[in-house]
């Protein structure tokens, strides 16, 4: 799927990661990019058409989808991420506030441009995920899960779209340098570098990228015995 031509909705693009999608979209020559945010006011990247979305509205993404019905490429990067574990005392609430963002907005966005990117002959998708869609850790488990949640969507959609001819990317990577990840020490990839690598992946026609380095030796730790999922992930001195 080419970006040259190519008219692109991009979730959550007021900032980061969404941001660098739609600065890239451009350069490669999209003829139309929607930048979609709660607020769309917040969008102030020229070029793009700014657009009003709520991923957890129902109402907000049947009328998106009605409106736009040029579309060929849908990006589901709006996501959200809570640094808590399981056993918190508001687990539940941050969990399903995190998979309504990060699990059911994707779905909402695929089953709604569904039949547009079908009717532009396939088209593609491409769902933002994360390294910690395989692993977890103490302070993550919300997140991890909705992650989880995502890529097991994102593996669904592609054997449902196939026949339509829709491809559907999966997007993994670390931790990424944006306002969102300020006050977190550890290393950290540009966002200009991860979207680089996700758009190179959907222009070879690719189902999966690897946005960085720890991103592609925990995938090939899945295999291993034990699994990297099994191992606890922090370091040895926040061990208890």
């Amino acid at each position: 799927m080419k970006l040259e031509n190519a008219v692109v909705l991009v979730t959550g693009a007021n900032r980061g990661i969404g941001l660098a999608f739609a600065k890239a979209a451009l350069a490669r020559g999209a003829r139309k990019v929607y930048a979609a945010a709660r607020d769309p006011a917040s969008i102030t990247l020229e070029g793009v058409i700014p657009v009003k979305l709520d991923v957890t509205s129902d109402s907000d993404v049947a009328a998106l989808a009605a409106e736009l019905k040029d579309v060929t490429v849908l990006i589901n990067n709006a996501g959200i991420a809570q640094m808590n574990g399981f056993l918190d005392d508001n687990a539940m609430e941050s969990a399903r506030a995190q998979m309504e963002t990060n699990y059911f907005g994707p779905l909402r966005l695929a089953r709604a441009f569904a039949g547009t990117l079908a009717h532009h002959g396939g088209g593609a998708i491409l769902n933002v995920l994360s390294v910690v869609s395989w692993i977890s850790s103490p302070m993550m488990g919300g997140y991890s899960a909705s992650k989880s949640a995502a890529w097991s969507l994102t593996n669904g959609l592609r054997h449902a779209l196939r026949a339509q001819g829709t491809q559907v990317v999966g997007l993994h990577m670390g931790y990424v340098d944006t306002d969102l990840t300020q006050g977190i020490d550890a290393p950290k990839t540009s966002a200009e570098v991860i979207v680089t690598r996700a758009l190179d992946a959907l222009e070879a026609g690719e189902d999966e990228a690897l946005g960085d380095e720890i991103t592609a030796q925990v995938k090939a730790g899945l295999s291993a015995t034990p699994g990297i999922y099994t191992v606890d992930m922090r370091p040895a001195a926040d061990h208890n």
